[in-house]
């Protein structure tokens, strides 16, 4: 289907980063010919980055060969909303730091496709325990 990729990969390319940028550019490459995709919270938090500038985001995504345009499903609420128990439940027992909502949401999304390309994996492997993980800098 695609793998989503994580915010933070997409910056790693954007911002030309000196210690990921390479390694997430070339790991994005790799996955190109099964196809990129961003979640919609991704687009949303991307927009600092390109100054608030949305076609200047939506340029730079089309250019990098990853699809900004996918909808959020039902399905995509529901993953989420299970991972969201899943880290308020260890959260409760003192076995989760602070996780951004934005990373569940991501998260959920994910589980509809064939992974996430993330440098993060423990943002969300603990919460989607069947979500397929790939990290460029390793």
């Amino acid at each position: 289907m695609a793998w989503v990729v994580d915010t933070c990969v997409v910056l790693d390319v954007a911002a030309g980063d000196p210690r990921f940028g390479a390694a997430s550019a070339r790991h994005l490459t790799q996955r190109l010919a099964a196809g990129l995709v961003v979640c919609p919270v991704t687009v949303v938090e991307l927009g600092p980055a390109f100054r608030g500038d949305l076609g200047m985001l939506r340029s730079f995504l089309r250019g990098a060969g990853i699809a900004h345009g996918e909808n959020w499903q039902s399905e995509d609420t529901e993953a989420a909303h299970a991972g969201f128990c899943r880290y308020v439940a260890a959260k409760r027992e003192g076995s989760a730091a602070r996780r951004p909502v934005a990373d569940l949401l991501i998260g959920g999304f994910a589980c509809r496709f064939d992974g996430l390309i993330t440098r993060n994996p423990g943002h969300f492997t603990p919460w989607f325990p069947s979500l397929a993980v790939a990290n460029p800098a390793t």
